[in-house]
């Protein structure tokens, strides 16, 4: 194979010379490499062999020394490249840097990138570059000083040649799926001043001996599998500024060294299993901005010293062994924003400097936290706390009042008191919260009745007050909620009627009043609720019938139990029937003045018979309308088929003995670029025994056209779609000029009364769905071959949605995988055949997204949008993740994706959703972000789902989260 490449090489290049023979070596080098890549935006149409250097200024990209007049700086960023990495660019000698980061470059890494001499610069970041890099690859790398890799899908070990890169300043691998140790020699690179390795699945000890590096400014470790002790090495390394060596398995306590670093603004040890006390000598490091312990299995008191970091912005000591109270010398960190020290075992009275500080956060949730609120809160009323946006006492022994001073935190977005021992009142000033969206009281001894002015402010998105002793009604001023979505009340002594303003609140998706004493009848306007996903009555003493219709229609039984006066099917009690009155005829009077002599029997006979009469008449009426039309549809059929033979050519599984005719009844043909080319006879479009598959639109085989290019012919049912070839040739027309690298390109088009079909490029590896259900070993997806699924996806629904294109029928079918890999998504935009965009017909069109349908589709109250498509993308993710269909039938119970991976992760064992075939080798801080974006997408609420091209965004910061580098030329 190698010889092959070089041969290869050379005739490219002997061919190139050949055409023009005066070509330098740097446009001989661009014009190779540029054969090697597609281009799609036309970013190099620029490059022209024709020219005699790269240097006149027009080559898009291309940096050139004034002296020497050679390419000394290639930066292609950004540019949507793909294809492969070849040898010209070995031609350009004189190259310093070389910058092909954010595009969608494939294979395997060129082998002798790195020698071209002289190189300092080597960015091939964000890619999909994958396979192993030689160990060799580094072997003549003395000019380098920036190499980054990062966001690929190298694998294997990392080459033991970097360390031979002595000037190297800044090493990037991070995010690919590197494995085993890291070779001895980079712990010697004397020189490096930045190195991130980050998310791969790196293991072992970090060596004892680290001194060299003294030069470091910046280590990044974070989500691999590394062990042992942290040695104390990197003490010496005085101009440290940042250190992460979070989400791995390290153990042991802080060496004492770390003390020097007094430089060092951010140190996160989170997500590994440091134990023992934190160190008194932690307030030495007098530069720390970030300091984030959690999730480790650190005890004793939080050290005193921590007063002494007075530039600390962030500090999270939360999921560890913590004891004690939180130090009042902390009173010192005035510039602190951000105090996470929830889950530990701390104890004793909030201290009063959380108060009188600039946090915007402070989380002390799941602790022993107790003694009374009632001083700290009272404060607010003389401090006016301005900062504080999250504030979360949950889960401790807090008891006391809640007094009027709470109106001071005039900032607060989120207010968690609950699972406490709080008393007395809600203060009515709580409605002066004008930002605040989460308000949570539940699980306390608060009394009294629900303040009027709670939805002061309009703001609130969540009310919980469940779990406590209210009384009184539900205030009706509650419509002032018009954000409210979780309402929350139960279990408390509330009375009276369930307000009609409720009804009002169309953002509402749960709503819980159970266990309290409401009475009276159901506001039938809660039948509006658009958006309800659960509302629960149980165990009050309401009455009377159940709201119809919405929500209402499917409520569940156990939503509705222990109210022993309701009626209608959710509780199986039939209401009273309310009859109306019956209509009495007086026999003796007629309004017919020729009728005057019939007696009272005859006037009673005629009206019975007339009556009966009617009745005949309207049911033959029928039985003869519905014959007249069957005759008709079928003298219709007769006369389409006698007189169009290709139609009957075309019907799928006919033996056919002849070519189509050519005659004005034979069909319209269209491909849409070049001529159709049929030589083998119209017979070879539709052959059932390279039928591929079945859709709600129609089957779809596989043809191979006379130039020898195979293309996929749908024939669409003709059922249901528009009769007018006006408008199907208007509406595939449209479709035909929608073009995009990640949707399959329709080509062309068939035409008869009777028979239509659609000609689409045909995408060789098959569908998403036999990769993921019915993969064998070659067809199973890698994690990063699962992401760029996604992300092509998506990339394929925004370019849809920017062309007012709905799909209407996401679902893993079809999304169709090329041979590089890419995904490719199909059957987009075919219900603008159909003749009108009705729910029902859209319904049994794509019966077969089982799963992947948004909920709008069952509620004629809500529009049909983008956000449908948008529902089954995310779909679709979980199902990517987790390797499960969207829904699937066990023995005794059916399983809906979207239900049990949110269950899932409310109960944080989300990982456990995901596919096991991967079997762990995947990053972690990817795939649990891919996962609450497709429950995002799955919302049940349009509104609350994101646009395509913001799933496009937050796709490309998941991969990429780090957009800056540092960048050392010198």
């Amino acid at each position: 194979m190698e010889v092959f490449l070089v041969c290869l090489f050379s005739l490219l290049l002997v061919k190139v010379s050949s055409v023009n023979p005066s070509l330098n070596d740097d446009v001989l080098g661009l014009i190779v490499f540029k054969a090697d890549i597609q281009d799609p935006k036309g970013k190099l149409t620029s490059w022209n062999e024709d020219d005699e250097s790269a240097c006149g200024g027009s080559w898009v990209g291309v940096k050139c020394n004034p002296r020497s007049n050679r390419v000394v700086e290639i930066n292609l960023n950004g540019f949507s490249l793909s294809g492969r990495i070849g040898r010209g660019l070995q031609r350009l000698q004189f190259l310093r840097r070389l910058y092909l980061a954010n595009n969608n470059l494939t294979g395997n890494i060129a082998p002798n990138i790195a020698i071209i001499d002289n190189l300092r610069v080597l960015d091939l970041s964000k890619n999909n570059l994958s396979g192993v890099v030689p160990d060799d690859f580094f072997r003549q790398c003395g000019s380098m000083r920036v190499v980054s890799l990062a966001g690929n899908m190298f694998s294997g070990n990392i080459p033991s040649s970097l360390g031979s890169c002595s000037a190297i300043a800044t090493i990037d691998l991070s995010f690919n799926q590197f494995s085993g140790s890291v070779p001895k020699e980079v712990w010697t690179l004397s020189g490096l001043r930045s190195l991130d390795l980050s998310d791969n699945l790196l293991e072992g000890d970090i060596p004892q001996d680290v001194t060299a590096l003294k030069n470091l400014r910046s280590i990044n470790l974070a989500r691999n599998s590394f062990s042992g002790k942290i040695p104390n090495g990197f003490g010496s390394c005085l101009l440290l500024r940042s250190i992460d060596f979070g989400d791995n398995s390290f153990t042991g306590g802080l060496p004492i060294d770390l003390k020097g670093l007094v430089l060092c603004g951010y140190f996160s040890l989170r997500g590994n299993a440091f134990s023992g006390d934190v160190p008194e000598w932690i307030g030495e490091m007098k530069g720390l901005q970030t300091l984030d312990l959690s999730m480790n299995r650190f005890s004793g008191l939080v050290p005193n010293s921590l007063g002494n970091l007075w530039s600390l912005k962030r500090l999270n000591l939360s999921a560890n062994g913590f004891t004690g109270n939180l130090p009042e010398s902390m009173a010192n960190c005035t510039n602190l924003l951000a105090l996470d020290v929830s889950q530990n075992l701390m104890s004793g009275d909030l201290p009063s400097w959380i108060f009188r500080s600039d946090l915007e956060k402070v989380l002390v949730a799941e602790n022993r936290m107790s003694g009374s609120l009632k001083n700290p809160l009272y404060s607010f009323t003389e401090v006016a706390v301005q900062s504080l946006q999250v504030l979360d006492f949950s889960h401790n022994a807090f008891s006391g009042e809640i007094t009027s001073g709470v109106s001071g935190l005039s900032s607060l977005r989120v207010l968690n008191l609950s699972y406490n021992s709080l008393s007395g009142h809600i203060p009515a000033t709580i409605g002066d919260l004008k930002t605040c969206s989460s308000l949570d009281l539940s699980y306390n001894k608060l009394n009294g009745s629900i303040p009027w002015e709670i939805c002061g402010a309009g703001s609130l998105k969540e009310l919980i007050l469940e779990n406590n002793f209210l009384v009184g009604e539900i205030p009706t001023s509650i419509e002032n909620c018009s954000a409210l979505t979780t309402l929350i009340l139960s279990k408390n002594r509330l009375s009276g009627s369930i307000p009609a303003t409720v009804a009002k609140l169309s953002n509402l998706q749960t709503v819980d009043l159970s266990f309290n004493n409401l009475i009276g009848i159901l506001p039938k306007q809660l039948a509006n609720l658009p958006n309800l996903l659960t509302f629960n009555l149980s165990h009050n003493n309401l009455r009377g019938e159940l709201p119809a219709g919405g929500f209402f229609n499917t409520i569940s039984p156990s939503s509705v139990s222990g109210n022993p006066f309701l009626c209608g099917s959710a509780v199986n009690k039939k209401c009273p029937t309310k009859l109306p009155k019956p209509i009495v005829l007086n026999p003796n009077i007629t309004t017919d003045p020729d009728q005057s002599s019939l007696s009272p029997t005859m006037g009673r006979k005629r009206n019975i018979l007339s009556i009966s009469a009617l009745i005949a008449i309207g049911a033959a009426a029928v039985i003869v309308i519905g014959v007249i039309s069957i005759t008709v549809l079928n003298l219709r059929v007769r006369s389409t088929t006698s007189r169009s033979p290709v139609a009957l050519a075309f019907s799928a599984g006919d033996e056919f003995s002849r070519s189509p005719t050519t005659d004005a009844n034979s069909g319209k043909l269209v491909m849409f670029s070049g001529e159709p080319d049929f030589s083998s006879g119209a017979h070879a479009l539709l052959n059932k025994d390279c039928e591929l598959g079945r859709g709600g639109f129609g089957a779809v085989y596989q043809t191979v056209l006379g130039d020898g290019r195979s293309v996929a012919i749908k024939k669409l049912t003709v059922s249901s779609l528009v009769k007018s070839q006006e408008d199907f040739e208007r509406e595939v027309k449209k479709l035909g000029k929608v073009r995009h690298q990640n949707l399959v390109e329709l080509e062309g088009y068939y035409w008869t009364s009777s028979l239509q079909l659609l000609i689409y490029e045909f995408v060789s590896r098959g569908s998403l769905y036999k990769h993921l259900h019915e993969g064998s070993g070659e067809n199973f997806l890698s994690w990063n071959e699962r992401f760029n699924v996604i992300l092509g996806t998506a990339k394929a629904l925004a370019h849809l949605h920017h062309s007012n294109i709905i799909h209407y029928n996401i679902k893993s079918t079809n999304v169709l995988i090329d041979s590089y890999g890419e995904p490719k998504v199909g059957d987009f935009g075919l219900a603008r055949l159909l003749p009108m965009l009705d729910r029902y017909v859209l319904s049994s069109k794509i019966q077969s997204a089982l799963g992947y349908m948004a909920p709008e589709f069952a509620c004629k109250t809500v529009k049909i949008t983008e956000k449908c498509d948008v529902y089954g993308f995310g779909v679709l993710v979980l199902e990517i993740v987790t390797g499960k269909r969207p829904v699937e039938y066990m023995e005794d119970d059916v399983v809906v994706l979207c239900d049990m991976v949110r269950g899932a992760l409310d109960e944080g064992r989300v990982e456990e959703c995901i596919d096991e075939r991967l079997q762990g080798k995947f990053p972690v801080e990817e795939v649990i972000p891919v996962i609450k974006l497709g429950l995002v997408c799955t919302s049940q609420v349009p509104s609350n789902r994101p646009d395509m091209g913001e799933v496009v965004t937050i796709l490309e910061l998941i991969r990429c989260p780090s957009e800056g580098q540092e960048e050392l030329l010198n």
